[in-house]
């Protein structure tokens, strides 16, 4: 099996925000059909713009970063037997979330 990401830009997300319960609801339905399909890794949603990035010499800085233009919104990782199915996945997921999905393969674990 191979893992996908899948994932959305948090400005993507363009429905009222008075709609954020009939999203939520909608996307767990999604979740839990994955889970049930063995599927499921992990998702998350993530909030807006709060980010530190730490360099590679411990330096730590604070977001937000204005100047970046796409900032991740949320991600899940699916274990499927092919791009295809990933892609199905992907669709729920964006009906569920009323936004595009975008689908990336993950590298494969050496461990595993």
């Amino acid at each position: 099996m191979t893992r996908y990401l899948i994932s959305f830009d948090d400005g993507w997300m363009t429905f009222p925000r008075e709609e954020l319960p009939d999203v939520a609801r909608a996307s767990l339905k999604v979740v839990e059909e994955a889970k049930k399909a063995g599927v499921w890794v992990i998702g998350v949603g993530l909030e807006s713009q709060r980010a530190s990035v730490v360099s590679t010499d411990g330096e730590i800085a604070e977001g937000p970063f204005p100047e970046t233009k796409a900032v991740l919104g949320g991600l899940s990782i699916v274990d499927v037997e092919t791009r295809e199915e990933a892609l199905e996945w992907a669709a729920k997921m964006a009906a569920a979330c009323r936004c595009p999905q975008e689908v990336r393969e993950l590298l494969p674990d050496p461990d595993v």
